[in-house]
């Protein structure tokens, strides 16, 4: 026992000396969780962030990636003497884009961010990057912005955030017009994300319902341009480059981005629908926007918000290859529609007067509606004499009718008849085609100027005595109540020996009818145009009756009616 006692000793204490001894542990005093928290909180302040779990084949964050986020939500102001902008430190993006020139329907400054729509789809100036998830992550995230209350353009603000695996860079540079240029990034675990420029949400100036139905996006691609309506946009479509430009638009105002690189450039346009309310009534319609980036994943691009004024688009331009802003302007956003070239013309014209003689757009469209006149009266006189020879040389005609009134329609002899009145005709000097000719220039001149004045932002809100904007209808309606009286006075003292008393009288009261319907609810600024020139053709029209050759086509038009009253009565 004893023995074995000894050797169990032996064997014990042989085997703490001989075998290896384990390392010392390391201590450590781990920080409060707390002083974690707060290092994170505090704009401006990093701390050493976790390398996360990836999967096979993802790129590791670096130890050195830090954490970057803003304690508190807070506003800055960025404003010239164009606008005035509020951007949140949320998603770093815009949360009011007030005009100082335009106001809205209150009187008030007018903002292009549309409150109703920008809660739901997306403030201006937010990223689109194809994972919604993502965009609302990024959107909601606080981030680090560089200053905070007021700036006054030139400047330039930016925002950084980071959550230990997205990093997101956005920097803004301001200057003294509508434009500013925007320096965009943003990375996953250092790798680039492709995110987007987005104006997500149409115009905070849509709040009367038919000028929805001008809302498109305007794309320019190696100059040539393309103006998408909403119904026929794809909400989320991918659109490549290159592009000069591209953008959303209503009637009167854009935004428009114009990437720096537009070889790599890519768009993609967003439709949503939106609940509308207009006189007592909900109608649902769609709010566009759109989103641009590079495809790199690093996007540069300058941004126009602001009116569609022709003389400011003219001097945007956009940015070539080799770098200079050369390219195509903006300024077919101003589209004049089918009448374009004839509509332009008109609103130059429109904008000298303004400019030089009245400083008082509805004494600027009076003045040109007396100058298109004063250009037509030759074009009428001549109208008079041509009407005047066919009336002359109408009992010849008559005859000829009645020699071959035996014939049927489809019968060769009719042929005959025809070769017979054309050969008097140009006997005579008659141009059966004379009495058209002003309407055939009138009709144009009357559609042009109806589609320039809903185009131009000049006319909104333009006041003339009791109108308070030419672009709406007049409130009291008394410009369409004169244009459809002065319209059958008109009618009553032109005199049309060529036509049926009973067909004049009707024509005397359906066509004003017809007019006094389309100015009752449109532009106030076509119904002066239009009324402007009744008035001018009644007066011009009772000079030109006391003349020999107005005094002569009076007689005939009575020769004329009392015949054919004779008739009538033989035949009861």
């Amino acid at each position: 026992m004893t023995v074995a006692l000894i050797a169990f000793v032996v064997i014990f204490f042989g085997m703490r000396y001989f075998m290896p001894k384990p390392a010392a542990p390391t201590t450590t005093t781990p920080e409060p969780v707390q002083q974690q928290a707060a290092q994170i909180a505090q704009p401006g302040i990093i701390s050493p962030a976790a390398t996360p779990a990836v999967a096979k084949g993802t790129a590791v964050t670096p130890a050195n990636v830090h954490m970057v986020a803003a304690q508190s939500e807070t506003e800055t102001i960025v404003e010239n003497e164009l606008y005035r902008i509020h951007f949140s430190n949320r998603g770093g993006q815009v949360t009011s884009w007030q005009l100082k020139r335009y106001k809205d329907s209150q009187g008030k400054p007018l903002d292009l961010v549309s409150a109703d729509a920008a809660k739901q789809y997306g403030y201006p100036l937010s990223l689109y990057t194809y994972d919604a998830g993502l965009n609302a992550k990024l959107d909601d995230a606080l981030y680090v912005s560089s200053a905070t209350g007021t700036l006054q353009a030139p400047a330039t603000l930016s925002f950084d955030y980071s959550d230990g695996v997205y990093t997101v860079h956005k920097s803004f540079r301001f200057d003294g017009s509508y434009l500013l240029h925007a320096d965009v990034s943003v990375t996953q675990n250092g790798i680039p994300v492709r995110a987007l420029v987005s104006w997500p949400a149409g115009f905070g100036d849509q709040h009367i319902v038919k000028d929805y139905s001008y809302d498109r996006i305007d794309t320019t691609q190696n100059g040539s341009e393309d103006n998408i309506p909403a119904k026929k946009i794809s909400s989320g479509a991918t659109l490549n480059g290159p592009f000069d430009w591209a953008g959303v638009s209503d009637l009167y105002f854009a935004a428009v981005l114009l990437p720096d690189t537009p070889q790599t450039a890519t768009m993609v346009s967003l439709s949503h629908p939106l609940d509308v309310k207009n006189d007592a009534k909900t109608v649902q319609l769609p709010v566009l926007g759109a989103a641009m980036g590079d495809n790199s994943g690093h996007t540069q691009l300058r941004i126009y918000v602001g009116p569609k004024l022709l003389d400011v688009l003219k001097t945007v331009h956009a940015t070539e290859a080799s770098g200079a802003q050369n390219g195509p302007s903006l300024e077919k956003l101003v589209d004049f529609g089918f009448w374009g070239p004839i509509a332009k013309v008109l609103f130059l014209g429109l904008h000298v007067a303004y400019d030089y003689l009245v400083h008082s757009w509805g004494w600027a469209i009076i003045l040109v509606t007396v100058i298109i006149n004063a250009v037509l009266l030759p074009l009428r006189i001549t109208t008079m004499k041509s009407a005047l020879k066919m009336q002359r040389i109408q009992p010849q005609m008559d005859a000829i009718k009645e020699k071959y009134k035996k014939y049927k329609i489809n019968d060769p002899k009719r042929n005959d008849m025809n070769v017979e009145i054309m050969a008097l005709q140009k006997a005579n000097g008659v141009n059966m085609f004379g009495g058209c000719i002003p309407m055939l220039i009138q009709l144009p001149l009357l559609f042009a100027f109806y589609s320039m004045l809903l185009r131009v932002i000049e006319l909104r809100q333009a006041h003339w005595f009791w109108l308070p904007d030419l672009s709406q209808p007049d409130p009291y309606h008394i410009l369409p109540i004169v244009m459809v009286v002065s319209q059958v006075l008109t009618q009553l003292y032109t005199p049309s020996p060529g036509v049926d008393p009973a067909q004049q009288k009707m024509m005397a009261f359906t066509m004003p009818a017809f007019s006094g319907f389309i100015t009752w609810n449109y532009a106030s600024g076509l119904a002066l145009y239009w009324a402007t020139g009744n008035l001018i053709m009644i007066a011009q029209q009772s000079i030109m009756n006391q003349t020999s050759l107005g005094r002569e086509m009076r007689e005939i038009a009575a020769r004329r009616a009392r015949r054919k009253g004779n008739v009538i009565q033989g035949r009861r």
